[in-house]
């Protein structure tokens, strides 16, 4: 299982790295991709260096997942990134597409993937995804659309993506082995 998260300008630092830790540390295969670059500097001035940057990934690669971390501007600069959201659209045929914050409305609502479907966002940002049946819950998964409320809820994404990913012992045995909410 491979799974690809994108990175651009303005990224939200805990909603993208807390669940690449979750899910390396249950042994699935993440790909942080940046969207401009090796190296993207978060919303909170913190620089990383991607594995690879998003132009060097294959148009052939094929991904279990694609997650969106929010923040802003991150949010809306992967919304303008054309292969993040043809990787995006190409994922949601066979896989699983997960974001938190303000990406599930800014990110995959244009893209007509929260249309009719329950979802979660950052409060305020549902009024940028009309179409989406908003859920206050921190964590909403509607087939295979995945989407978290907030950096709170980081955690918990990373944990859903590992149960949904490698099953719910995976999950359960991740949990147990960073005592969390033990």
């Amino acid at each position: 299982m491979k799974v690809i998260v994108f990175l651009a300008e303005g990224f939200e630092e805990t909603e993208a790295l807390c669940p690449v830790d979750v899910m390396r540390r249950s042994g699935l295969e993440v790909l942080l991709a940046g969207v401009d670059g090796e190296y993207v500097t978060s919303s909170h001035g913190v620089t990383i260096k991607a594995d690879i940057a998003l132009d060097d990934v294959s148009d052939d690669e094929v991904f279990s997942a694609a997650f969106c971390p929010g923040g802003m501007p991150g949010s809306v600069n992967l919304a303008q990134s054309w292969k993040v959201n043809r990787i995006i659209v190409s994922t949601a045929q066979t896989g699983i597409v997960a974001a938190i914050c303000a990406a599930p409305a800014v990110v995959l609502a244009p893209l007509g993937l929260l249309k009719g479907r329950n979802a979660t966002c950052y409060p305020g940002c549902e009024s940028y995804a009309p179409d989406m049946v908003f859920s206050s819950s921190g964590i909403v998964v509607d087939g295979n659309i995945v989407t978290g409320k907030s950096a709170g809820w980081a955690f918990d994404l990373g944990l859903k993506l590992v149960e949904l990913l490698s099953g719910a012992d995976a999950a359960e045995k991740t949990r147990a082995a960073i005592c969390y909410k033990d």
